[in-house]
């Protein structure tokens, strides 16, 4: 672990694993909320909530103020197709977590490192040597054993939560596309209202919107959009903090958190369909982290 003047490396840390506990939190609510609300729906939701700590960050970027406070983006188009990306990603994992184990539909997603590292290469014109496509073949190797189209017991439905890990990397990878001078919160926010929109015009094209069945529903709608939005502003947070490379590696601890989560609240013990595919996933994804530390260092 590398650390700059000034960085607060701790702090950082601790923020970035609020952020998985706060993830794991909406998951949940998603899972307890899927028998009554659609999954476009619960996007929707998860997005107009997700709008006011998207706007806090961006009040709090001092970046953006230093800038003029200026709200327009030259790569509107990036940004616009961002937001789409993670509306149709949302959609595919909130479908997922309420038809698949919570822990399963979590860990196939943390496959988006894999996915991030293949996409760079036609998109970014990135140079892939071989070590980092043995790092992407056995994160691919992994998540084919959690996915399982071999078992028995494999459905269909596990392709979800594996096309949300693409766009959630789809996404990642055209930010990188945005001007070094473009606070990250500005393309959050432009991602977040797109986003809103393209889910909401998914939910009116499934069917519409359900009526909220209880106050007690109405609060955990409100609460699952702050605990997504609150996570989004605890990693924007942390990355100020110190080098997103030193944040990386403990983003892996999400997946034994889904697992104890599933088994406190839902009983779900998915043990034999995690592992050892989660260990693959796991090393493929650290040995990416690993291997981009180096290059950063030279």
């Amino acid at each position: 672990m590398t650390a700059r003047p000034g960085d607060r490396v701790g702090q950082a840390i601790l923020l970035s694993l609020t952020a998985l506990a706060l993830f794991d939190f909406m998951g949940l609510i998603i899972k307890h909320l899927s028998p009554r609300y659609g999954a476009a729906e619960l996007s929707a939701y998860r997005n107009v909530f997700g709008i006011i700590p998207a706007l806090i960050a961006l009040w709090s970027s001092g970046l953006w103020h230093s800038g003029g406070r200026n709200l327009r983006l030259r790569q509107w188009k990036i940004a616009m197709s961002r937001g789409a990306y993670v509306a149709l990603a949302q959609f595919l994992f909130y479908y997922s977590l309420g038809t698949m184990a919570f822990a399963t539909a979590t860990t196939i997603t943390y496959s988006n490192a894999v996915f991030m590292t293949a996409l760079a290469v036609p998109i970014l014109g990135e140079k892939v040597g071989a070590l980092r496509w043995s790092a992407v073949i056995m994160g691919f190797v992994g998540v084919l054993m959690v996915v399982g189209p071999t078992r028995d017991s494999f459905d269909w439905v596990a392709i979800a939560p594996l096309g949300a890990a693409f766009l959630y990397a789809l996404a990642g990878v055209s930010a990188r596309l945005f001007d070094p001078d473009v606070p990250s919160p500005l393309v959050n926010l432009y991602s977040v209202i797109v986003a809103t929109v393209g889910s909401v015009g998914l939910a009116l094209f499934a069917g519409g919107f359900s009526p909220i069945r209880s106050a007690a529903d109405l609060v955990m709608i409100v609460a699952m959009g702050g605990f997504g939005g609150s996570a989004v502003l605890c990693l924007v947070v942390s990355y100020r903090m110190t080098e997103q490379s030193n944040l990386a590696p403990f983003s892996y601890f999400g997946i034994p958190m889904a697992f104890l989560f599933g088994w406190v609240f839902f009983g779900e013990a998915p043990f034999g369909d995690l592992f050892p595919g989660a260990i693959l996933i796991v090393a493929g994804g650290l040995l990416v982290i690993w291997r981009e530390r180096r290059i950063a260092r030279r």
